[in-house]
């Protein structure tokens, strides 16, 4: 289990995150959803150390680890897939894979890339090089800031079958909430301009959207 406790983001004068707080259960699926400027990203990237907070805490099974760099936390466990610079492009897929011993089967479309610099594939292949890094890291948690982007409709629907497989703690950051995520079992946070506005089951979420309702105000 993950959490942020009344966090406090700022990027100079300019405040992310206002008091925002949210647990993510492991093994389970949590997905922060909002639009561009909603502080989804920030909340991740607080999650994993690279952002500092200025209020609040970070607190991960039960220990507060607001003050523990990214780089430990990473040795912790921890995997983050930033949204951009997710591979080493001067590099090629092999060399990128090989770095954390990933299997590049888990997305077959790869094998024919294994020669080519990371950095001359699409966004979608990029993100599939990625993945297979964090997805063979046996890691703890796993946060990845919108895994999908750039993908074809089947190997996106592969990208959530394998993410929701992993026994771990796994936060995804998304614009909307993918259809393949919105059955049991999927917690679901709703971000606007920096706080909080819903926390609940994807179904119920999707129930409120879909009958036009208004996320409930929270914190």
């Amino acid at each position: 289990m993950i959490s942020l406790r009344h966090a406090r983001v700022r990027y100079g004068p300019l405040e992310a995150l206002h008091g925002v707080s949210l647990t993510a259960p492991g093994p389970g699926l949590t997905v922060l959803l909002g639009r561009n400027g909603s502080g989804r990203t920030t909340a991740l990237r607080a999650l994993a150390g690279a952002v500092p907070l200025a209020g609040g805490a970070v607190v991960w099974d039960g220990a507060d680890v607001t003050r523990m760099p990214a780089f430990e936390r990473a040795r912790r466990g921890l995997c983050l897939v930033p949204e951009r610079r997710a591979v080493f492009g001067s590099l090629t897929v092999r060399e990128n894979l090989e770095l954390t011993g990933a299997d590049h089967s888990l997305y077959p479309q790869l094998e024919p890339l294994l020669a080519r610099r990371a950095g001359t594939l699409s966004g979608g292949e990029q993100r599939m090089v990625a993945l297979c890094r964090a997805l063979s890291a046996h890691a703890r948690v796993v946060l990845v800031d919108e895994p999908a982007q750039g993908m074809a409709p089947a190997v996106a629907a592969r990208t959530y079958a394998l993410l929701s497989s992993l026994d771990a703690c796994v936060v995804l950051a998304e614009q909307r909430l993918p259809p393949a995520l919105r059955g049991r079992g999927t917690f679901v946070y709703e971000l606007r301009r920096g706080r909080v506005v819903f926390g609940g089951e994807a179904a119920e979420w999707a129930g409120r959207a879909r009958d036009g309702g208004a996320a409930p105000p929270g914190g």
